[in-house]
């Protein structure tokens, strides 16, 4: 499992973020995740620590924690969800965009 790290400065590092997770444990993994288009980092990470033991650990004192000017939002994160098909999947025949009129 890993951590959730939200509410973080757009200015963070890899480096940097792992090493306040260093404190409470061995970090296995950091990952800041980028928006497609332009590049920019989306002000969330991924922490992966080497036990459950120190990632609650570091879960307990970071939380709410200031860095860097921000407060931190720090939990496990949750499974990503599959958004295959999602609610609008097959929509069978009904419904939908009419292009012989172009209505609904």
């Amino acid at each position: 499992m890993s951590i959730y790290v939200g509410n973080l400065s757009y200015d963070v590092t890899q480096d940097a973020l792992s090493a306040v997770f260093a404190e409470y444990g061995a970090v296995k993994r950091v990952q800041l995740p980028t928006d497609r288009e332009t590049g920019r980092l989306r002000g969330f990470a991924f922490v992966e620590m080497s036990s459950e033991d120190e990632e609650a650990k570091a879960i307990e004192a970071l939380d709410g924690a200031e860095w860097l000017g921000r407060d931190l939002k720090v939990n496990k994160a949750k499974p990503k969800e599959d958004r295959s098909g999602g609610s609008f999947g097959n929509r069978g025949g009904g419904g939908g965009y009419n292009r012989s009129n172009n209505r609904y």
